[in-house]
Order: structure tokens, then sequence, then C-alpha cells
């Protein structure tokens, strides 16, 4: 339940994400059939349709906020530290690899209105964020509730995408955390391949993460997304790049360079934990070549969870010591992350992606403007 037991008006759900889904089911922008996102959908309706009802009593206008409080309200708040929890309880979505998780959130935040206080991001940049703030507020004597009032202040509804906790740092700051943000007003909706309870398994000191997952189901509503259905591999691989076997390495060099063209190929960079850099190629949709000694599945066929491992074998333990079979790795992060690889490399691997790529070129006319300000020809 999201507010006791009463029910949203019936005028407000004219518009939201449910309508927009049966929209772009009817245009054949999206898969028709799959009732588990269909339910998923109803519930973020009824949450999208609550939040409309009782935009006032959450604060939720960004400009009406202003108006009325504006500094004072932040300044206020920390020489008297208030308590007002949202009238309307949040959703934690969660769903295995390629069940429309990402698709269903922006579905939602999509149909949000402009003027609202909300914010979408991934959970990892937001702990990046969390951590980044805690080091501007040293020496305050609780720099946690400053770094939740600045949240608060910016975004009363906050959306994050994959929730996932495997950092110790992060899993001893979040009860903390989310306890003043929620007593601040905040609305959490997030994505999750876990459920609540599974959160952090396994990890370092996790009996003082415990009260977090409490926190949690106790001001969001716990919503899984039962679908079998990956929708990244639902696209045939026939015009893909992903050779099996070593014999393709010139091939795969001279595909390479046929692709460029003229082009210079340079690596893109993300932020990752405690400074470091990652170089990536996914979220830019690119293009993807490699070879491998064998197929994605089976490539990682020996990882598997905890779950799966008993099954396999009923004696492994965690991390496969002293079990039935020593080739098998029993570990839970490294089997979501395994289901996580094999599905992009497939999704890449598709025509599907590899005509929108190919999309994207044909969208770039000549004269476009590269980061550094150089002209670029079609190629």
């Amino acid at each position: 339940m999201f507010l006791g037991d009463s029910e949203p008006r019936a005028d407000v759900g004219r518009a939201g994400p449910l309508l927009e889904y049966e929209r772009r089911i009817a245009s054949g922008d999206l898969v028709d059939g799959d009732s588990c996102q269909v339910g998923t959908l109803r519930v973020l309706q009824r949450l999208y349709d609550l939040l409309i009802e009782h935009e006032d009593s959450c604060q939720l206008d960004r400009y009406k906020s202003s108006e009325k409080n504006g500094r004072s309200r932040w300044l206020w708040s920390r020489l008297i530290p208030q308590s007002s929890y949202s009238p309307v309880n949040g959703l934690y979505l969660y769903g295995g690899v390629g069940t429309g998780k990402t698709m269903l959130m922006d579905l939602f935040y999509d149909r949000l209105p402009c003027n609202w206080r909300k914010k979408r991001i991934h959970f990892h940049d937001f702990m990046l964020s969390v951590h980044s703030r805690l080091q501007m507020h040293k020496g305050v004597a609780d720099p946690l509730e400053v770094v939740a009032g600045e949240i608060s202040d910016e975004s009363i509804l906050l959306c994050l995408d994959e929730f996932m906790v495997t950092d110790v740092a992060d899993a001893l700051i979040l009860n903390r955390l989310f306890r003043h943000l929620f007593s601040k007003g905040t609305v959490l909706v997030a994505t999750s391949n876990r459920a609540p309870d599974q959160l952090y398994e396994g990890g370092l000191q996790r009996d003082l993460f415990l009260s977090f997952i409490e926190t949690l189901k106790e001001r969001c509503v716990v919503h899984e997304i039962g679908s079998s259905i990956d929708y990244r591999k639902l696209g045939s691989a026939e015009q893909g790049f992903y050779f099996v076997g070593k014999e393709y390495s010139e091939l795969l060099k001279q595909k390479f360079y046929q692709l460029i063209g003229q082009e210079i190929p340079g690596p893109q960079v993300v932020e990752v934990v405690m400074g470091r850099q990652l170089q990536v190629m996914y979220e830019n949709r690119a293009r993807l070549l490699c070879t491998a000694e064998a197929s994605p599945i089976e490539l990682f066929e020996r990882i598997v969870t905890v779950a799966d491992a008993r099954r396999i074998s009923p004696r492994s333990s965690l991390k496969s010591q002293e079990s039935d079979d020593l080739d098998l790795c029993a570990d839970n992060e490294l089997g979501f992350a395994k289901d996580r690889t094999i599905s992009r490399l497939t999704e890449m691997n598709s025509k599907e992606y590899l005509e929108q790529h190919d999309a994207n070129l044909q969208e770039k006319a000549p004269g476009d403007v590269d980061e550094k300000g150089n002209a670029l020809q079609a190629s």
C-alpha cells in the first residue's frame, strides 16, 4: 500500500506511464504481450496517481517550495531538526537481467511534471555524489544529515536505477543516509536485480546493513518484475561482429579499420569509485567487435550464483572451497554480473542494435562538430 487503504482520485489516471506504454504498444515501438510488465506499469501508475494527488503535501512543486521556504528552510531545518515523512510510500522494483526495469523507470520518470523536485540517476553515480558531498562536509557533527538535507532540497522524488550494494563503505552509509532522507520527506523509486533481503548478501559486516533493509521495506512497496523474457536477447545475431575462434583475429582487424575509415579511434572514460577511471563503450551504443574462444553463454558457464551452485552441487560453499565441483565458481556478485554480461554481449551483437547504430550514423550530417571543436566529415 502507498497511502493506507485510500484510493487516488478517479480523474488523475488520464496520464502517466501506463497510458504511454499502451500508446507505444499501439505504435509498434514496444513488444506487446508481457503481462508482468503490464502488472508493474499498473503499480507505477498507482504511484504516479498518488503523487499527482498529493503534490502539495509531498512538496513536489519546485517553485512553490522555493517561494514558501527558500534558503531559510534549509537553515532552519538544521537548527531545529524536523521529521516530515512523505504521505506516499515509494517503490522498489526488482527482477532479472533484461526484464525491462530501466525502460519501465523511463516510462514513469518521463511522464512526471517538469516542475517537480525530482532526480533520475544511476545508483553508482548517486553514491559517488554522496561520497563527494561527505568530503566537502568533513568536520561537521553529522555530515550525513547535511548531505541528506542537500539531496532532499534538490529532489524530493529520488529515482535510482540499478540499486546494488557491493562496497562495505556504501553499506555502512546507506542506513543512516536514508533514515535522514525519508524523515525529510524523500520518496524513493528504485530498480534492482536483487530483492531487498538479498542486497549486500555475504558482504562484510552485513549485520550492520540489515536495519537499512527493514527501513527500505517500510518506506517502499516492493514489487517483483517476474518476466522470464530478456528483451536484449530478442534480436537475431546474424549480422554481428562476435567471432568465435582465434583464426578470426586478422578478420577482426580488417573489419575494425574498414568501419572507422579515416577516423582515429579513442576510448571513452567514466569515473568509478575512489577517483579511479574505467574505459567503456556500452552507454554510447557503440559497435562492438571482438573475438572469443566460445559463445558468451559458454564463456561463463562455470560461474553461478550460490543458489544455482546448491542445485548443481549441494555441498558447494560460497567460493567453491571444499565443493563437489572444484571447477565451479559459486558467487552471487559474479553470478549476477555474468547474466548481465551475456545479455549485453548478445544485445550488442544483435541485428536491431547494429541497425540503430547505423541509423545514428546516418543522422550525422557533414559539419558535425566533435568534442574538440573539429569539423567531422560524413564517412
